[in-house]
């Protein structure tokens, strides 16, 4: 009987471990079938944390053979073996003085001494009447959040496309942040939110052609920004200007650790078949869309794309 009565409590822990087992895998199963987005969000989170981790690794050695090259010493001399002083030589900043004199007749320069780097990154509510009261001191700003220098002439004009339905919180703040660093820039520029109503599902791609068709037919716009209302720049040195190629503009999100990747491209746009707006899923819609313009077109990262 004591023989009959282990097999049995070894039974009923293999029964109650295969019980367990069962429904976590049911459980799991059914949260990515229910929430998949979620689900593929944690899943890419794991794996920018793995690569992240043989990353530092690999950087950990490469800092400690440069800390050890820049302080070698070799036959008395400052620098180590196979280097020279000109190595060495602190690189010119290619930004302009803070005495940097404008003249309104002449292009604007695309780095400006006011471009310091880091933002501070405020994500405080604030309502659109303190929005206004705020912007409203600045005589320069016309209806529709168009503004462009008087100081110099500006570089280029940029359209800012936002895709927009319910997200009344996000918008003020959106604007507190991005209207002062497109000044420091000094860019002509305009935001043109695009609403779409109803309860249908959220269509971005119809959002971005019809923004683009009305966005055209305004101003002759040298480039357009495909612009999230939740994505906010952490770097004013991050160039809203135009360039002669596409370019992945927020390059890296905190959402996803800053490894993902999104596509911001230049008026390149008119030549190209649009957008399918029967597409909803917004990763179908980036992927999409990034294959039809790297047809004939190399895309370029953004320098500083960290939002």
């Amino acid at each position: 009987m004591s023989l009959l009565g282990k097999v049995l409590r070894v039974s009923n822990r293999s029964i109650l471990a295969f019980i367990f087992f069962f429904s976590f895998s049911s459980s799991c199963l059914y949260f990515i079938y229910v929430a998949p987005g979620i689900a593929n969000t944690y899943l890419f989170m794991m794996q920018a944390r793995g690569i992240m981790l043989r990353e530092n690794v690999k950087t950990i050695g490469h800092l400690i053979r440069s800390y050890t090259n820049k302080n070698a010493t070799v036959n008395g001399t400052d620098y180590p073996e196979g280097n020279s002083s000109s190595d060495y030589r602190a690189q010119t900043t290619m930004y302009l003085p803070e005495n940097f004199t404008y003249s309104p007749y002449q292009a604007c320069p695309e780095k400006l001494p006011y471009m310091r780097g880091l933002i501070s990154i405020n994500m405080s509510e604030i309502s659109f009447d303190e929005i206004q009261e705020v912007f409203s001191k600045d005589l320069d700003i016309e209806p529709g959040g168009h503004w462009k220098p008087k100081d110099c002439k500006p570089r280029w004009k940029v359209a800012i496309l936002i895709p927009f339905r319910n997200r009344h919180e996000h918008l003020p703040i959106f604007f507190r942040h991005l209207i002062p660093m497109l000044q420091k820039q000094r860019l002509e520029f305009a935001f043109y939110v695009v609403e779409q109503s109803g309860t249908q599902p959220f269509n971005r791609a119809m959002l971005f052609n019809v923004g683009f068709k009305e966005a055209m037919k305004d101003v002759a716009w040298d480039c357009v920004i495909f612009h999230d209302v939740d994505h906010l720049p952490e770097n004013d040195r991050n160039y809203y200007g135009c360039g002669e190629m596409p370019r992945h503009f927020a390059a890296k999100l905190d959402k996803y650790m800053y490894m993902y990747k999104l596509l911001r491209y230049s008026k390149e746009r008119q030549y190209i078949d649009g957008l399918n707006n029967l597409i909803y899923t917004p990763k179908i819609l980036i992927s999409r869309l990034y294959k039809n313009i790297t047809v004939n077109l190399i895309p370029e990262l953004a320098p500083v794309g960290d939002y």
